[in-house]
C-alpha cells in the first residue's frame, strides 16, 4: 500500500499510487506522490513516466475520512498543499507523464491527469469534479483541460462525470482501450517518447510547458482559496457531513455503486 516506482523496462519509470479501497489519498500520500514523480523525473536514465494506480479506480481524490476526523484546518491545509505539491510535480516533472486510467477519476484525479501529458484510458474510465457534493472547491483549472470550457462549466456545476469515450472525442484522451490492455497500451505511448534522446525530451517538456496559456499552478491555487472561504464559513463542513449519510449523497452512492452519472 503507498506509492511504488518500477522500472519495467529501459527509459520508462512506473509510478503506482495503491490505497485501499478506492485511492482516495491522505495527506502523506499527496506528498508521497509529488516525491516519487518528481524522483522518476529527476532520474537521468528515464525518458518517460507512467502514472498509474492499482485496485478499482484511479483516484477517488482526498480522504474525506481524514478530514472528518481531524480536528480544526490542518487536514484541510495538509490536502491542499499536498494535491498543489502532487498536481505541480506531475506538470513539472523533467519529463513527459502519461496518466494510465481506469474506473473513477475524481477530484484529484482530475488534477494530476489534467496536468500529464497524455491520457490512455480503459473502457471503463469515467472522470468528474465532485466537489460541489463534498463541501470543496478546485481542479476546474485541470478539468478545462480535458474539456471545453462550457462543458467543463456544466459538469462542475453538476457533479457529473464523463466517460472515457467523451474525452477521446474531444482530444485529450489518447487512447480508449480494454481494461486489460491498459498498461500496455500506456507502456506503448511511452515506449514511442522514451525512443527519443534524453536531454532534447526534456528541453520540449519545458518548451512546452513555458508556452501554455494558462499558469495551472497560479491558477489551482486561486481556486484553492474559495475552498478555505467554503471551510472558513461553515458551509463546507454543512455539505461534507452528508457524505454518505443523507441529502446531496446521490453522487457519491453512484460512484460507489460504478454507477456515475453521464452528461
Amino acid at each position: 500500500m503507498g506509492v511504488s516506482t518500477s522500472a519495467p523496462e529501459e527509459g520508462i519509470a512506473v509510478v503506482t499510487v495503491d490505497f485501499p479501497p478506492v485511492n482516495a489519498l491522505p495527506v502523506r500520500g499527496w506528498y508521497d506522490l509529488a516525491a516519487a514523480v518528481r524522483a522518476a523525473g529527476a532520474d537521468p536514465k528515464v525518458r518517460c513516466v507512467v502514472l498509474t494506480a492499482a485496485g478499482r479506480g484511479f483516484n477517488a481524490g482526498v480522504d474525506i475520512k481524514e478530514m472528518q476526523r481531524t480536528d480544526g484546518h490542518q487536514a484541510l491545509i495538509g490536502a491542499n498543499r499536498g494535491c498543489y505539491d502532487a498536481f505541480a510535480a506531475v506538470y513539472d516533472c523533467e519529463v513527459p507523464v502519461v496518466a494510465a486510467v481506469h474506473g473513477f477519476c475524481l477530484g484529484g484525479g482530475i488534477g494530476l491527469v489534467g496536468n500529464a501529458d497524455a491520457i490512455v484510458a480503459s473502457e471503463d474510465a469515467t472522470f468528474g469534479l465532485p466537489e460541489l457534493d463534498r463541501g470543496a472547491l478546485g481542479a476546474a483549472t485541470h478539468l478545462a483541460r480535458l474539456v471545453p470550457q462550457h462543458l467543463m462549466r456544466a459538469l462542475y456545476y453538476t457533479s457529473r462525470t464523463a466517460t472515457a469515450q467523451e474525452l477521446h472525442r474531444h482530444g485529450s484522451v489518447w487512447r480508449v482501450v480494454p481494461r486489460e490492455q491498459l498498461r500496455e497500451s500506456a507502456l506503448e505511448l511511452a515506449r514511442e517518447i522514451a525512443a527519443k534522446d534524453g536531454y532534447l525530451i526534456r528541453l520540449a517538456k519545458a518548451a512546452i510547458n513555458g508556452i501554455d496559456p494558462v499558469d495551472v499552478r497560479r491558477s489551482y491555487r486561486f481556486e484553492q482559496g474559495f475552498t478555505f472561504e467554503a471551510n472558513l464559513s461553515g458551509v463546507a463542513d454543512r455539505v461534507r457531513d452528508t457524505f454518505g449519510t443523507g441529502a446531496g449523497t446521490e453522487a457519491h452512492a453512484a460512484t460507489a455503486t460504478g454507477k456515475e452519472r453521464q452528461p
